[in-house]
């Protein structure tokens, strides 16, 4: 008897059918190839350019102030040094980018303070192209602007003409100059849309009076300056309202009116000179904790201007602590917190006079103190 045999293994069909799939669909892809083939033109010719006419009144207007505003803004770079975790080595990387915009002939660049504030070193570069180191002359954080210094020969700088602030209008035109994402002299328009908004600063302080458009801002606009259809500064860009980080139509820009105020004193004394009445106040939590509303004095500088008007700190006796005054009005203006406290002072100069409401141990009475520099 033999042997039984194992049946000889089938062939898959399935190899068979696919190539016979393959080769239909690639005659398929030939013939409609073929049946979308169009025969050539050889007497096609470009087309005839239309005549434009003249450009509108607007867009003219657009050039020309761009033309006018754009060599004073500048692109900035904030480099930080840092040192290598596995060497001595030290070297230096960009932190970011942001505007500004040549105030004078002397080489002073205006910008945000945020836009420098923690940086190494600061590079400028100019409309030309030419990039400088840029020295700090001095800086406000509670205004968020700051001034460097570029060391450019005169002719290379193009001072930006300023303007004015105090009669904007809502629904008035504005063009913002800046490097959004690191693109150099890119301009937008809008309009006004609101005034008097206020922001907070990254110290927390409040700037009043700050202007908001829905000229497209986007990160590198920062330190830009805001114009008029005239071509003049009337802001500084300093921020966006947007959760995602780009512009969402709402930005704001510091007033022109504050920038001509505060660029000249970080020129002249590299801080700003800030009218005060020489006292430390407590923190607002302890306000709160003891249900009382305004500015709570805990210590008045020997000789400054609240000493010498006979305001009173916080005093520790036997018997326990004693509250000193509570400043709850400026000049007849409600104060809550000591940053409407210092808004109030900041309208005014050092040496003016101004009336304080207080309360002291449950009475309320007003005093006069003429402000002082503080620092």
């Amino acid at each position: 008897m033999n042997p039984s045999r194992p049946n000889p293994p089938r062939r898959p069909l399935i190899s068979t059918w696919a190539v016979v799939l393959l080769v239909m669909a690639a005659g398929l892809w030939w013939h409609f190839q073929k049946a979308d083939r169009v025969t050539p033109y050889p007497d096609a010719q470009p087309k005839a350019i239309a005549a434009r006419g003249d450009l509108a009144a607007d867009e003219r207007n657009t050039i020309d102030l761009f033309q006018l505003a754009a060599p004073a803004v500048v692109y900035i770079t904030s480099i930080e040094v840092r040192r290598s975790l596995f060497s001595l080595n030290v070297y230096e990387i960009p932190q970011g980018t942001g505007s500004g915009f040549v105030w004078d002939n002397d080489g002073h660049i205006v910008t945000n303070f945020h836009v420098i504030g923690g940086a190494s070193r600061v590079e400028v570069t100019l409309a030309d192209r030419s990039t400088w180191e840029g020295v700090l002359v001095g800086a406000a954080p509670d205004k968020d602007l700051a001034v460097l210094r570029i060391k450019a020969p005169a002719a290379q700088l193009k001072p930006i003409l300023v303007g004015e602030s105090a009669n904007l209008q809502v629904g008035q035109k504005v063009f913002a100059i800046g490097n959004p994402f690191g693109l150099d002299q890119t301009i937008t328009s809008g309009i006004v849309s609101a005034l008097g908004r206020e922001i907070k600063t990254e110290n927390g302080r409040t700037i009043q009076g700050v202007i908001q458009t829905d000229a497209a801002i986007n990160p590198g606009n920062s330190g830009g300056p805001l114009l008029d259809s005239a071509g003049r500064l009337i802001g500084v860009n300093t921020a966006i309202f947007s959760p995602s980080g780009a512009s969402s139509g709402i930005g704001f820009a510091v007033p022109v009116a504050s920038v001509n105020q505060v660029v000249p004193e970080l020129i002249k004394h590299g801080r700003l000179i800030r009218p005060g009445i020489g006292i430390s106040v407590a923190n607002e939590s302890i306000i709160q904790r003891l249900g009382l509303a305004g500015v709570l004095i805990m210590e008045v500088q020997p000789g400054g201007a609240a000493a010498k008007a006979g305001l009173r700190g916080t005093r520790r006796l036997p018997a326990g602590v004693v509250l000193g005054d509570i400043i709850e009005s400026v000049d007849g203006l409600p104060v809550a917190s000591l940053d409407d406290m210092l808004n109030i002072f900041d309208r005014h100069k050092v040496l003016d006079e101004v009336e304080l409401g207080i309360r002291r141990d449950e009475q309320r009475q007003s005093i006069r103190v003429t402000l002082q520099e503080v620092g």
